[in-house]
C-alpha cells in the first residue's frame, strides 16, 4: 500500500501490536505519531515514528485533545488517519468476577476510542479524505466464557464504528473496524503456552489490513466490521 503523504496517529502505539503497526505504516510512506499511556520509549522500534507522545490517558477528553493537538503539530498541522489500538483485556467469569472490571473494560476499550475520535475529528474532516480504523475483537460477535466484560466493550467499539461511519459518510471520513481473533503476541503466548501459535493472527497481517483501509482503493469502504480470524 502506498501511504505517501498520509499523516497518521496510532493510539496504543507503544504496545506490541502498536509498534508493528507504526513500523508498517511508516514503511508504506506514512508519517506516523504514536500515542501511549506509558512513558514514550526510546528504542529502535519506536524511532520510525515522527513523534512519540507518552503519559496520555485517552479516556480523559482533555488529555486526548491535547495529545491530538501535539500529534497534529508534529505532523505539520493535520491528521489524515486515526488508528485506535489503545485497549486492554481481562478474563473473568460473570459469576465470580468483579463489576469494576466491566467499568474498566468500557473505559480503556470504548471510551478511549470515542475520546480519541472526537479529538481528531476536526482535523480528519479538514483532511478531505479522513480515515478511522478501530481495533475491535471477534469476541464482539461471539463471546466465550470468561470474556463477558471484554467482549461487551469490544461490541461497543463495533457499534461506535457503525454509528460514526453513518454520521460521517457524507463528510469525507470513513470509519471501519478490524475484529481479530487471537493476536500472536508474546503476552498471549505466555498466557496460552500450549496453543498452536501458527493458527493465530500475526500482528503484521493486521497492520497490512490497516494499511489497506487507509489506501485509495479502500475509499469506498465505511462502516465495515471485518473479521480477521487466522485459523482460530
Amino acid at each position: 500500500m502506498n501511504l505517501e503523504g498520509k499523516r497518521i496517529v496510532v493510539t496504543g502505539g507503544f504496545g506490541f501490536l502498536g509498534r508493528v503497526v507504526v513500523r508498517a505504516l511508516a514503511a508504506a510512506g506514512g508519517s506516523v505519531v504514536a500515542i501511549g499511556r506509558s512513558p514514550a520509549p526510546d528504542d529502535t522500534h519506536a524511532q520510525v515514528a515522527a513523534a512519540r507522545i507518552g503519559g496520555i490517558d485517552l479516556s480523559d477528553p482533555v488529555a486526548a485533545a491535547d495529545a491530538m493537538d501535539r500529534a497534529a503539530q508534529a505532523l505539520g498541522g493535520g491528521i489524515d488517519a486515526l488508528i485506535n489500538i489503545a485497549g486492554a483485556f481481562r478474563w473473568e467469569t460473570v459469576q465470580t468476577g468483579n463489576l469494576d472490571t466491566w467499568d474498566l473494560m468500557y473505559r480503556v476499550n470504548v471510551r478511549t476510542a470515542v475520546a480519541a475520535s472526537q479529538a481528531a475529528l476536526p482535523r480528519l474532516l479538514a483532511s478531505g479524505d479522513g480515515r478511522i480504523v478501530n481495533i475491535g475483537a471477534a469476541g464482539a460477535l461471539k463471546a466465550a466464557a470468561g470474556m463477558g466484560a471484554y467482549a461487551a466493550s469490544k461490541a461497543g467499539v463495533a457499534k461506535l464504528t457503525e454509528a460514526l461511519a453513518e454520521e460521517l459518510k457524507d463528510k469525507g471520513v470513513t470509519v471501519n473496524a478490524l475484529l481479530p481473533s487471537i493476536i500472536d503476541t508474546p503476552a498471549n503466548r505466555a498466557d496460552m503456552p500450549d496453543a498452536e501459535f501458527v493458527r493465530w493472527v500475526k500482528p503484521e497481517q493486521l497492520a497490512g489490513a490497516i494499511a489497506f483501509l487507509l489506501s485509495e482503493p479502500a475509499r469506498a469502504i465505511t462502516g465495515a466490521l471485518i473479521p480477521v480470524m487466522g485459523r482460530v
